[in-house]
């Protein structure tokens, strides 16, 4: 990825390689190592390789929050948030390494003959494609020959997308009040809720003034 966030329109120059690399090297390794310690503890059969696909895509969820919800927050509430929004792509950056760690799972257990269901491929399979898409076309000569306008539309489309798989994933478990849902599931769902909240009433207050009948 280049300087452009996955949240935000180019703003400048690139950041320096060495930051860049950091911002993919420890999420990437932050996600191997949790991987590697609940395999450990629950081991590397199929029921070791789903728990640690749930807890390395939590992490990445946590990871694409910021990319998706800085620009809004600091629509919404101002420039407290700017470095937040500015750091949007070091976030997207994040997000990109560590769900690799978690599409490795999905492969190892693919290869164990556990093999996911259809519908599965499509919905994450599409939105691990807006992923990289996005990384990719960030790189300043790409999206310069895709134009800011096509861009735009791209960078909405698949941040969107992403964020509906994520809820699609928390939502998908009945409610209750066992303490694995309340730990596992309820915060994840809340925030699932929350960012497509925060970015749909930031994209409002940015176009509500260009349709004044005033």
């Amino acid at each position: 990825m280049s300087d452009l966030p996955l949240n935000a329109r180019y703003a400048g120059p690139a950041a320096a390689p060495a930051s860049g690399v950091w911002w993919l090297v420890l999420p990437f390794a932050a996600a191997l190592t949790i991987a590697a310690a609940v395999l450990a503890l629950c081991g590397a059969d199929d029921s070791g390789i789903r728990a640690a696909l749930l807890t390395t895509a939590r992490f990445a969820f946590l990871l694409f929050l910021p990319a998706y919800t800085g620009g809004a927050l600091a629509t919404l509430f101002g420039p407290a948030f700017d470095r937040l929004r500015h750091h949007g792509r070091e976030w997207g950056l994040a997000f990109a390494a560590a769900l690799a760690i978690h599409l490795g799972l999905v492969a190892w257990l693919c290869l164990s003959g556990d093999i996911p269901p259809v519908r599965t491929f499509i919905v994450f399979g599409v939105a691990a494609c807006c992923v990289y898409g996005l990384a990719l076309f960030s790189m300043a000569k790409l999206q310069h020959c895709l134009g800011p306008r096509a861009w735009a539309v791209l960078r909405f489309l698949a941040m969107n997308y992403i964020a509906a798989a994520f809820a699609d994933d928390f939502l998908r478990i009945a409610p209750s009040f066992t303490l694995a849902y309340l730990l596992v599931y309820l915060p994840f769902v809340l925030l699932a809720i929350a960012g497509p909240a925060l970015y749909g009433a930031a994209f409002i207050k940015r176009w509500a003034p260009r349709f004044s009948f005033r």
